[in-house]
């Protein structure tokens, strides 16, 4: 139960402030020192960083074996915003772009970052830890944090019973070797995975009994050098463009052995590429799901990624961990985080040409026909990258298109949250008439 503790005046204090506190601030404090995550990150950490708001500053000094924590703000790294916004970041389950840093940063007018951006990418992982310990301190019983805020789903990874194969594809005036794989039995639904990741997002609707009986069956295919997929460039050197990205979805149509027009599924870049799809072959498909998409999106280039200086292993799934709502459950959101951690060198990189400014339709969005396939557009209510309202405009640009927002969800939807994103995906899907 959040902790009431009157400032003088009989004033209640309002976010970090809250910490002014002693009993709070020492156990906030225990649970640095005590916390296995916690230490098992800390090797090699050094810096301070501050949070500020008008009247008030915690410091967190890191180093190798501990989290010193200071009401100053003498520090190597600001973060600074209205008393009013960290009241909300400090909730168990903030409301929409105010549950990470970097959400905030995007936006959230009144929020600012200041000082050492290269410790703060260092150090992003570490941060996370230690503001979940602030929200356990605030909103957790008087025991150890556990190891996600997030709500445990229980019963371990799925087990899609896929089977996969490699094809051989042409695109873009050269061959390549990508892997697929596909579960269940009926109307094909061809998943395409998230910037940086793989087909494994898919496992979870791959098993899911609700899919199944839908009468649903789902393809997926890891992009070049991604995944289980043949690289395609050498490492660092990977560029993801339109014509590209497009030529390689067809190939893999053409070469896979489809039986029936797949309903064509994507979120993030794959989202923006699902948008293509129905621009120049829109006959190739019984319907369009674009998730997390719109006609452009730009600011979501990063030089950390590829930094020689931070580990592309841990700031890449931290960089993109905010952009899943924080109701999602924790084993879906650990295997979307995992994903991102196992992405070849300047792959995620790489596909970020692509969906921040390499995509940009905003000239012709408006020719799409959905007469010759439907289209529907889906966007979680926590994705601060392709925000609901950027999609939304988007879909008012096409006649007939479709657009609703999923509560409750973030950027990934059908790997963070499958059971829920049926809710919105299973409507859209055409019905099947005998």
């Amino acid at each position: 139960m959040e902790a009431e503790v009157a400032l003088k005046g009989n004033r209640m204090p309002i976010g970090w402030e809250k910490f002014s506190a002693a009993p709070l601030l020492d156990r906030w404090r225990a649970l640095c020192a005590s916390d296995e995550i916690l230490r098992s990150r800390l090797p090699g950490a050094v810096g301070r960083f501050a949070v500020l708001q008008p009247g008030f500053a915690t410091t967190l000094g890191l180093s190798d074996t501990s989290v010193a924590i200071s009401l100053n703000s003498d520090a190597d790294m600001r973060f600074t915003a209205t008393s009013a916004i960290w009241d909300e970041f400090l909730k168990t389950h903030p409301a929409r772009h105010h549950h990470h840093l970097y959400a905030l940063r995007m936006r959230v007018p009144g929020f600012s970052a200041e000082g050492d951006e290269l410790a703060w990418a260092q150090h992003a992982h570490i941060l996370r830890r230690i503001f979940d310990l602030a929200r356990w301190t605030l909103h957790g019983a008087d025991r150890p944090a556990p190891t996600s805020l997030r709500s445990q789903l229980g019963g371990g990874p799925p087990d899609p019973a896929a089977k996969g194969r490699y094809v051989k594809l042409r695109a873009n005036g050269r061959d390549f070797i990508v892997y697929g794989e596909s579960a269940g039995q009926g109307r094909p639904i061809l998943g395409l995975h998230t910037a940086g990741s793989d087909s494994r997002q898919f496992h979870r609707l791959m098993a899911h009994p609700r899919l199944a009986g839908a009468g649903y069956a789902v393809t997926a295919f890891d992009l070049p050098g991604h995944g289980r997929s043949a690289p395609a460039a050498e490492p660092g050197a990977w560029a993801l463009d339109t014509e590209l990205y497009a030529e390689l979805i067809l190939g893999f149509l053409d070469n896979w052995g489809f039986a029936e027009k797949p309903v064509l599924l994507g979120a993030s870049m794959s989202g923006e590429v699902c948008l293509e799809m129905a621009l120049r072959a829109p006959e190739r498909f019984a319907a369009i799901i674009a998730c997390e998409a719109s006609e452009h999106i730009a600011g979501r280039r990063t030089p950390w990624a590829d930094h020689p200086r931070v580990n592309a292993a841990i700031f890449t799934p931290e960089w993109i961990e905010g952009l899943m709502a924080p109701q999602s459950p924790a084993e879906c959101a650990a295997e979307v985080w995992w994903h991102y951690s196992q992405g070849g060198c300047g792959i995620f990189s790489g596909d970020i040409l692509f969906y921040s400014g390499g995509w940009d339709a905003r000239d012709r969005i408006h020719r799409i026909d959905t007469r010759k396939c439907p289209l529907t557009l889906l966007t979680g209510e926590y994705d601060y990258s392709c925000t609901a309202e950027h999609s939304a405009v988007t879909a008012a640009k096409i006649p007939g298109a479709r657009f609703q927002r999923m509560d409750g969800i973030g950027h990934f939807p059908f790997a963070e949250n499958p059971d829920l994103f049926l809710d919105y995906l299973i409507p859209a899907l055409p019905t099947r008439t005998a």
